[in-house]
């Protein structure tokens, strides 16, 4: 997935959030969550990364929920 991508998604799975926003590997991504460095979401067994708090901390723009020109 590209950074494009995730910032048209609402939630992404926490190794790809590691890795597209902080160049941190799979485990490094969830040791981050579990400290609370990355903030998670989970839904059903499943633990997501919503997008717009990460890009708004870096200073990106999430464009989910927007419609393409």
């Amino acid at each position: 997935m590209t950074l494009a991508e995730a910032l048209g998604r609402a939630t992404v799975p926490v190794p790809v959030a590691g890795r597209l926003f902080f160049n941190l590997a799979r485990n490094a991504s969830y040791d981050a969550a579990k400290r609370g460095d990355i903030p998670t979401v989970k839904i059903g067994g499943k633990i997501m990364v919503p997008v717009a708090p990460i890009a708004l901390q870096l200073g990106l723009r999430s464009t989910a929920g927007r419609e393409a020109a």
